[in-house]
């Protein structure tokens, strides 16, 4: 067994490839070939997808238009036959990967397994968003897939926000916005699940901050907490729904009314191609990542 470390984006003499489909076989052969390693596609046993850079990047130089077609021609071809090994056991695929990265997705996904999901509306009408905000009131504001990276290079954010209703003017129409009820939250909960493992952390901050990705991570405290039984189970039953052996998960936690010795646990979202090396127990999330994986080759 070894181990091939490959950025599909260095389609080009740092990486070549050919794959082949002959004789009636279903499977691709051929080989993979970067400046140290040459691999075979059959004997590729599993896959650990972690966000390859974009093929764009590999064409750059190129005119608009060439650069746009070389790309979707190496998204299509090399990555088609990537995204196709029937041997590989992928954490996760990439195409299970699309299908979750989509918040309404992933919130539907997270009601029909019995999570609680705070009141949500999707849109770009601000009667609507006004309306939903006079109702569900105090409510906040995410966006769907972050800040796009600036031209320096630098990476960009927006944060959960607070929303109020006089906020909502016609600027809503532009494009879609998530809208949300605010959770009464005294904590986060980030709970990463890798194949049947579980691991969990109670996240403060010393300011109670709204988002706590938005401060100083040296200061967030992070203890361990258990899952309920009940939260687990639904969990696994997610990753099953999107067919992911892994995803980092995070939820509110609120006081609950009727147990005052527990607390709510309201889904907020869940990242299928997630980070996990800064949490306390990464060394355990990443025995967790080789069992999965070496128990796929097997």
């Amino acid at each position: 067994m070894c181990v091939v470390r490959v950025d599909p984006a260095s389609v080009g003499v740092g990486l070549m490839f050919g794959a082949y489909l002959i004789d009636g076989q279903a499977e691709w052969t051929g080989r993979l070939q970067t400046p140290s390693r040459d691999v075979a596609l059959g004997e590729i046993g599993a896959v650990y997808f972690r966000r390859p850079n974009p093929y764009l990047a590999r064409f750059s130089h190129l005119p608009q238009q060439a650069r746009d077609f070389a790309a979707t021609e190496a998204r299509y071809g090399l990555g088609g036959v990537l995204n196709s090994l029937l041997k590989a056991t992928y954490v996760n695929h990439p195409i299970s990967v699309t299908r979750a990265d989509y918040k309404p997705a992933q919130l539907q996904m997270a009601v029909q397994h019995g999570l609680s999901v705070p009141a949500t509306l999707i849109t770009n009408d601000p009667e609507r968003a006004r309306k939903f905000a006079a109702k569900h009131g105090p409510v906040i504001y995410k966006s769907f897939r972050g800040a796009p990276r600036p031209a320096d290079g630098n990476t960009a954010a927006i944060w959960t926000q607070r929303i109020k209703e006089e906020d909502l003017d016609e600027s809503v129409t532009v494009t879609a916005h998530m809208f949300q009820r605010e959770v009464n939250k005294t904590a986060d909960a980030r709970v990463t699940v890798v194949g049947r493992s579980v691991f969990a952390s109670r996240i403060t901050t010393p300011d109670g901050a709204l988002d706590w990705r938005r401060g100083n991570w040296d200061e967030l405290i992070h203890e361990p907490i258990a899952v309920p039984d009940a939260v687990a189970r639904a969990l696994h039953a997610y990753l099953d729904g999107f067919g992911l052996a892994f995803g980092c998960f995070d939820f509110a936690l609120e006081p609950d009314p009727n147990d005052h010795t527990a607390g709510a646990w309201t889904f907020i979202e869940c990242n299928p191609n997630g980070q996990w090396g800064w949490l306390p127990d990464s060394d355990a999330i990443a025995h967790a990542f080789a069992d999965v994986l070496t128990e796929g080759w097997r």
